[in-house]
């Protein structure tokens, strides 16, 4: 397959740049993959299409505000270091810009409280392996001092830090929000663990690879990156329930869809376990564990949208998204959702 086969052409006033105020008032593509149909509905409507046999598997993972500006006391040069992936109680791998510039030994400050220091280089383009310099709650002390990691597209200051977070983050880890889970709010997750649906958390870390395009020209070309997960015994034996009895599994998320494709053994079941995946989902990819999808519109030629395409096929998820750009939906992070049954 050609990574131009997953090209479409949108809008750029179709980027969402600002969350709406209402999280659930978001649009909802719902698409049936039995007949075919589209309908036009509102995230709220969610409720609808969920029964009480049914289990909801969100993503907890929670945003750390990773993007530290930083200066070197010396000179005055700037740096921008994002964290990615904790590897000591102060050390991180993360990417540097310009990465030339931060060279190992050097030290930058971020504010009165955060320092960096230069390690070396990783094995990702742009990568560095750094200290972080403080006293303290780490976790008070990066709140204080970094910025939410929002991608490159959101050109627009995030006035309230917890709209890239969903309602339900607990573990601290990620770089990116597990954005389809960004429309729920308390209420709506009331109404529908009210309903009967059991809902379940499971838990992957967004990682590097969010803000890493498909440059190859082939798909299989394409290194995945790996992100750590985790699925409880408690987990595993609630999503288990679900179809013996009739239930559907509905993952909230390609991070959630991605998490239970890699613990699933042959015959769907979901197993136990702690670990870091590297699953690649193209098209030919025999789903096992996930029966139905919740996610966002995601960007031309991403592996985001090469999942989607591997769940309902090419031709139809391309056949969506010109649906959902003549509405006029709302695309990306911050964008309307989709539901594929």
């Amino acid at each position: 397959m050609r990574t131009s086969d997953f090209y479409y052409d949108l809008p750029r006033e179709l980027i969402a740049q600002t969350p709406i105020p209402d999280r659930a008032s978001s649009r909802l593509l719902v698409y049936n993959r039995a007949d075919r149909s589209i309908q036009d509905c509102v995230f709220s409507d969610i409720v609808r299409f969920l029964s009480p046999k049914d289990v909801l598997v969100r993503n907890n993972t929670r945003v750390i505000p990773a993007r530290l500006f930083a200066h070197r006391g010396d000179t005055g040069g700037s740096m921008e270091f994002l964290l990615l992936k904790r590897t000591g109680e102060k050390n991180w791998e993360c990417l540097a810009r310009p990465a030339r510039r931060a060279i190992a030994g050097r030290e930058y400050r971020v504010n009165d409280e955060l320092g960096v220091r230069v390690l070396g280089n990783t094995d990702a383009d742009g990568g560095k392996r750094i200290e972080l310099i403080f006293d303290g709650i780490f976790e008070e002390v990066l709140d204080r001092a970094g910025q939410m990691p929002l991608p490159p597209y959101i050109t627009e200051r995030l006035e309230d830090k917890t709209r890239y977070q969903t309602v339900y983050a607990v573990t601290n880890g990620s770089a990116a929000a597990p954005t389809a889970g960004l429309h729920f709010t308390k209420e709506l997750l009331g109404r529908i663990s009210e309903s009967g649906t059991d809902i379940v958390d499971v838990l992957l870390h967004v990682g590097l690879g969010t803000f890493r395009p498909v440059s190859e020209a082939n798909v299989e070309d394409h290194v995945m990156h790996r992100e750590y997960y985790e699925v409880t015994p408690d987990a595993a034996e609630r999503i288990n329930r679900a179809r013996p009895n009739g239930g559907r599994i509905f993952a909230v998320g390609t991070t959630s869809c991605r998490t239970l494709e890699s613990v699933s053994g042959e015959d769907g079941a979901i197993h136990a376990q702690k670990d870091w995946t590297g699953i690649y989902i193209t098209p030919g990819y025999r789903f096992k564990a996930v029966d139905a999808l919740i996610t966002n519109f995601h960007l031309p030629e991403s592996t985001l949208l090469m999942l989607v395409s591997a769940f309902m096929g090419r031709e139809e998820a391309l056949r969506c998204y010109e649906h959902a750009i003549r509405e006029r939906y709302r695309f990306f992070s911050f964008g309307d959702a989709m539901l594929i049954l």
